[in-house]
């Protein structure tokens, strides 16, 4: 089990090329090498450039499980809602009622458990492509993705795809 209390992160590498950050009230429990549970907060996880590891990296939350492979993904579990958000690459989520999606770059599928807005509805938010603005402001307010001494290993790629400026 692992555990951070706000501002407090921390990043772990695991020796077949994963790696991820936790952040915020976060918990986190290893379930096995390759599917985590996160209870709450913030995770971004991702597999190392060049890596080969055996199985798709899982993290599960109360209403869904993404699943990565070489790829870059950002999840926020609250008592209030979840949203996993692909910084790069193809992310599979599994709701728990067994509807499949799968996100590409820059997109965001987002479980709310009230309506956020007039007129809408509990549960699954369609996914949705996160504007140019919303995606400068996720990269510069992010924690997890560069509120640390080392660079992630997938930042490169994160800039490229989403058309990030050096």
């Amino acid at each position: 089990v692992l555990r951070t209390e706000k501002p407090g992160r921390l990043q772990v590498k695991l020796p077949d090329g994963r790696s991820f950050r936790l952040g915020g009230n976060a918990l986190l429990r290893l379930a096995t090498a390759s599917t985590f549970d996160l209870q709450r907060g913030q995770i971004i996880a991702w597999v190392n450039p060049g890596s080969q590891a055996p199985r798709p990296l899982r993290i599960r939350t109360r209403v869904a499980t993404a699943s990565i492979v070489g790829t870059t993904v950002f999840i926020e579990a609250t008592d209030e809602s979840v949203k996993v958000f692909s910084w790069e690459g193809t992310v599979r989520v599994v709701t728990d009622a067994g509807k499949q999606v799968t996100l590409n770059s820059g997109e965001q599928l987002a479980y709310e458990q009230a309506p956020t807005a007039p007129g809408s509805s509990p549960g699954w938010q369609p996914p949705r492509r996160l504007s140019r603005s919303e995606l400068d402001t996720r990269r510069a307010r992010s924690i997890l993705l560069s509120g640390f001494n080392a660079p992630m290993e997938t930042l490169p790629v994160i800039e490229k795809e989403l058309g990030f400026s050096r």
